[in-house]
């Protein structure tokens, strides 16, 4: 089925920090705190991670947190917003980030850690990386699977996971679950979540540091702007965005 990924437009939920630490403080709190309201519930919670600059030390402020109250994470079903077309054992990897600063250190590993082949030629590790998450997650009226909460970052361009700007609306329009990319910055070959699968999501949220992204952030808050992070937040009723960007542009929409 075709993915939603325009015609209305709602103010994200804001949360906004003094620096990149308070963030990725509150943001771990947060994630830890909704993962365990789902296992208390007799829920095995789907979730997504992605990579970027931001993500190592969000892994290690999970580790530490989770050692900290002793939750088990074994229930917890681990895919990826994304991935690069690499090595698991590549510096580029997103899952070697993961692996190395939250799932290794925790003991994590086994059967609910379902990573993307990068090592697959492309096309071969999305339809893969779609079956298994289709096997796992419930699926909704639409046909997509349905991940309890995605964590996402933002690129100085607009692009989330790795959606780009640019690129025909026959991609964006994709109703793959994963699907192949070429990005335009290295490394080129990745795998990607579509914005069907973005917007079918229960929970959405977007990790936004640093000074240089506050002109995609703004833009993406525009009605028709085409970056991707304007695209998910059109497709979906909420988004929470976190960031350390002084004030809140979505108070303007």
């Amino acid at each position: 089925m075709t993915p939603s990924v325009g015609n209305f437009m709602t103010t994200p939920e804001w949360l906004s920090f003094g620096d990149a630490r308070e963030l990725v403080r509150a943001a771990a709190a947060d994630w830890l705190g909704a993962v365990a309201r789902l296992l208390e519930a007799g829920r095995n919670p789907c979730v997504a991670l992605s990579g970027g600059r931001i993500a190592g030390t969000l892994f290690s402020e999970l580790r530490v947190r989770v050692e900290a109250a002793k939750l088990d994470l074994s229930r917890v079903e681990f895919f990826w917003a994304d991935e690069r077309c690499v090595s698991p054992d590549d510096i580029e990897s997103n899952y070697r980030t993961a692996h190395q600063q939250l799932f290794g250190p925790l003991a994590l590993r086994g059967h609910r850690l379902h990573r993307i082949r990068g090592e697959w030629e492309p096309e071969s590790a999305a339809e893969a990386a779609a079956a298994e998450l289709r096997r796992i997650a419930p699926g909704d009226a639409g046909g997509y699977p349905v991940l309890d909460l995605v964590l996402l970052g933002m690129g100085e361009d607009g692009h989330v996971a790795s959606l780009f700007p640019d690129e025909s609306e026959a991609s964006v329009l994709a109703p793959a679950v994963y699907r192949a990319v070429t990005a335009p910055k290295p490394p080129p070959r990745r795998v990607t979540l579509g914005y069907g699968v973005l917007a079918a999501a229960r929970e959405v949220w977007v990790l936004i540091s640093g000074g240089s992204k506050a002109s995609a952030l703004t833009a993406s808050l525009q009605p028709g702007c085409r970056l991707p992070l304007a695209r998910v937040l059109r497709s979906r009723a909420r988004t929470r965005i976190l960031t350390d960007l002084s004030g809140n542009p979505a108070a303007l929409v």
